[in-house]
């Protein structure tokens, strides 16, 4: 769960969410080695006079051109590999079909026979003390921990997007279109997340909250 003086991402619970944060400060260093570089040579201008060996350097040149693409290269590799990855959907344990309506989620477990139920925010007047306001629902989707989830997402009425942070899991739904996603949960607790589509007046207020349970208790 975020907090106000958070600055980076929430703890992951899924192994796609470990990659994206690995990537997102492999990404931060290369940033920072660029910076540094430019403000070292910025100051170095500033510092120094011109001489006439820096305004006709090809090996200069060489260096401005090679180099940039070196660190495309280092940020395009591991980026690609975890794409592969969001998009491979191994032997699922168990699918859940999510549908986006205004403004609730309906939740169908396809491997269960009638078991389908809607998830309504609770109402900050209903909310029970201790539980995060704006961010609890009625009903919350239960999922075994450690087990392949492929979920099936789509919407009844106008764009949605079914987004859970802490799981790096975040699909659009559609009208008429069927999305799919999977994931793995690494550790048992309660993870929330909030529609990530502008719907209409009450978009905020159609949140996601997923528990993952060990598999004897599921």
């Amino acid at each position: 769960m975020a907090n106000h003086s958070q600055f980076g991402f929430q703890d992951a619970s899924s192994p796609i969410m470990e990659e994206l944060v690995e990537f997102h400060d492999h990404a931060l260093m290369v940033t920072l080695a660029i910076c540094s570089l430019v403000l070292y040579l910025l100051t170095l201008m500033l510092m120094e006079k011109l001489s006439s060996n820096t305004v006709d350097a090809q090996e200069v040149e060489l260096i401005w051109t090679i180099l940039p693409a070196i660190v495309l290269i280092l940020l395009a590799l591991p980026s690609l590999q975890i794409l592969y990855m969001m998009d491979e959907i191994d032997e699922p344990d168990l699918t859940l079909k999510a549908i986006g309506h205004q403004w609730y989620w309906t939740y169908e477990y396809t491997d269960f026979k009638d078991l389908t139920f809607d998830s309504y925010m609770i109402p900050t007047t209903d909310l029970p003390l201790g539980h995060f306001r704006l961010l609890e629902v009625d009903h919350r989707v239960v999922i075994p921990m450690e087990s392949p989830i492929r979920i099936i997402v789509t919407a009844g009425d106008v764009l949605h997007s079914w987004a859970v942070p802490t799981l790096g899991v975040k699909t659009d739904a559609i009208p008429g279109r069927l999305n799919q996603t999977s994931f793995i949960t690494t550790r048992p607790g309660i993870f929330y997340g909030q529609c990530s589509e502008i719907c209409g007046a009450n978009h905020s207020y159609m949140p996601i909250v997923v528990e993952s349970a060990p598999l004897t208790h599921f």
